[in-house]
C-alpha cells in the first residue's frame, strides 16, 4: 500500500483550493471573463474553473501564462503561485489508501475547525477502531469500490484511526459535533464494541479542542433530522466548504448563501442541543445501559 512517493507535509487539496481562490479573485479583480481567459490558454472552460475551484491542479505553464494574462509583474508572487501549483500536485498521505472520500480527507487535513451534525453514526474522527471495522464490514461488499475485502477493511480503519491525530497533534484541529440521541442508542457491533465507544465519547469530550452535545429525543423535530454534514473552516486564505455525505455519494456545496445556510441550521442546532455537561451524562447513562 505504501510506496516510495514523497508525502506532502500540507494538505495538496487545500493548496489547490488556495491556488483557486487567488485566481480566480485575480480574475475577477481585472473583470475579465473565464471565456477571456480560456481564449488566451487555448483551452476548455471547464479547465479555468476546475483549477479556480480547486477541483484541478493547475501546471507550471498554466501559472506562468496566467500571471503573464493578469499583469502578475512582482517575481515573490509568481514564485508564491508556483509553489501552490507545485504543492497542490504532491500526494497526501490519505491517497494511498484509496478511499472514496479522499477529497473530504484532503480538506479535513487543513481545516482549523470542522463543525458537524449525525444523525445515525459517530463521526470518523470520534470512532474507535472496533466501531469504525463494525461499519466497514456492514456495508454491501458487492456494491462498494473498491470491493471491501479483509484487507480493504483493515485500510480503511487504519486511515480513519490515523485522521484523528488531527485532535492531539500539532496545532489541534477544533471539533464541533452535534449528534442525534439515536446515535448513542444504535449497538454498532455488539454491546461491548458499543460501550467502548460511548466510553471513548466521553473521554474525547475531555479534550480542549472538542465539544460533542447531544439532541435529545424529546426535542422532537428539528432543521437536519434526516441530514449529515460538516462546515469546514480553514481562515481567510480558502473558502469554507460544506460535506454532505450519504449513499447518495459525497457532495460539496461552496457558494456563500450555501454556507450561510448551513450555518444558521448549525446554530440552531446548538441551541435546541444539550450542553456539553448535561450530553456527558446522558452517554455516561446509555453505556452504562449498553454495559449492564
Amino acid at each position: 500500500m505504501k510506496g516510495a512517493t514523497t508525502v506532502a507535509e500540507g494538505s495538496p487539496t487545500v493548496r489547490r483550493r488556495e491556488l483557486g481562490a487567488l485566481l480566480r479573485k485575480m480574475r475577477e479583480d481585472r473583470g475579465m471573463s473565464v471565456k477571456q481567459v480560456t481564449e488566451y490558454l487555448i483551452c476548455s472552460p471547464s479547465k479555468v474553473s476546475r483549477i479556480e475551484t480547486g477541483h484541478r491542479g493547475a501546471t507550471l505553464r498554466d501559472i506562468r501564462d496566467l500571471c503573464d494574462l493578469y499583469g502578475v509583474t512582482d517575481q515573490a508572487e509568481r514564485d508564491r503561485l508556483m509553489t501552490l501549483a507545485k504543492e497542490g500536485k504532491q500526494q497526501g498521505w490519505w491517497q494511498s489508501y484509496d478511499l472514496p472520500y479522499s477529497n473530504y480527507v484532503g480538506l479535513e487535513a487543513e481545516a482549523v475547525t470542522v463543525s458537524g451534525f449525525h444523525s445515525s453514526v459517530v463521526p470518523g474522527l470520534l470512532q474507535t477502531a472496533d466501531y469504525a471495522r463494525a461499519i466497514h464490514e456492514a456495508a454491501i461488499p458487492e456494491i462498494s469500490t473498491p470491493a471491501l475485502t479483509s484487507v480493504v477493511v483493515d485500510q480503511r480503519v487504519e486511515a480513519r484511526i490515523r485522521r484523528q491525530d488531527l485532535l492531539t497533534k500539532g496545532k489541534p484541529l477544533n471539533l464541533s459535533i452535534v449528534m442525534d440521541e439515536a446515535v448513542l442508542h444504535r449497538v454498532v457491533g455488539g454491546p461491548a464494541v458499543m460501550s467502548a465507544q460511548l466510553r471513548h465519547l466521553v473521554n474525547m469530550t475531555e479534550l480542549p479542542n472538542a465539544t460533542i452535545q447531544v439532541i435529545p429525543y424529546d426535542a422532537g423535530a428539528h432543521p437536519a433530522l434526516e441530514s449529515t454534514f460538516y462546515i469546514l473552516d480553514f481562515g481567510e486564505a480558502v473558502p469554507s466548504v460544506i460535506y454532505v455525505e450519504g449513499l447518495v455519494g459525497w457532495i460539496y456545496f461552496e457558494r456563500t448563501e450555501d454556507i450561510d445556510r448551513y450555518r444558521r441550521v448549525f446554530e440552531r442546532l446548538n441551541g435546541i442541543a444539550l450542553s456539553p455537561e448535561e450530553s456527558v451524562k446522558v452517554m455516561t447513562k446509555i453505556e452504562r445501559s449498553i454495559a449492564s
